[in-house]
């Protein structure tokens, strides 16, 4: 015998948070989701890469494995970041052409794993953000508090990230 749903039942779904890992860049507060974050880890040495981007900062050696670092100070607002003691690297798991990478992105300190409704994400404003558009997929509020959700893949963007040519001009 088949089950139906009645209305009551229907709106008795709850809303499942979504988890983001949200973490300071100057004075904004931005997130990204906790499925993408491989891990966190204490800055440490990044070695410079001759004859690449300015907010390429060079790459780390993470348990036998050469990974990029991308500074996100420099990539959103064109400003190095200046490295403290809260300062850390995000190691970022980004799929490129069906290839899983790892990518390290600097902030300037961690904040918290936050839980974010679906219903408390706005869409991206058309005016107000100091960085691309296309980098930001909403704005969440949580605890009278806004934070901007990142569009990750977009951000890391293999293809965008590795055209020199371009971004050298």
């Amino acid at each position: 015998m088949e089950r139906t749903t009645t209305q009551n039942e229907s709106a008795q779904v709850v809303e499942q948070a979504a988890q983001y890992l949200t973490f300071k860049i100057g004075n904004e507060t931005y997130g990204v989701d906790v499925a993408s974050v491989r891990e966190v880890i204490n800055y440490e040495k990044v070695f410079p890469i001759p004859s690449v981007p300015d907010y390429i900062r060079g790459v780390i050696n993470l348990r036998g494995e050469v990974v990029p670092i991308i500074d996100l100070s420099f990539r959103f607002y064109g400003k190095k970041s200046v490295e403290t003691k809260m300062t850390s690297i995000v190691i970022m798991e980004i799929n490129s052409e069906g290839e899983m990478m790892h990518i390290g992105v600097i902030i300037d300190a961690i904040n918290a794993v936050q839980d974010i409704l679906p219903g408390d994400i706005e869409h991206t404003p058309e005016f107000g953000s100091k960085i691309r558009a296309d980098f930001i997929s909403g704005v969440g509020k949580t605890d009278g508090k806004f934070i901007i959700i990142l569009n990750i893949s977009r951000v890391l963007d293999v293809s965008e990230l590795s055209d020199f040519a371009s971004t050298m001009k």
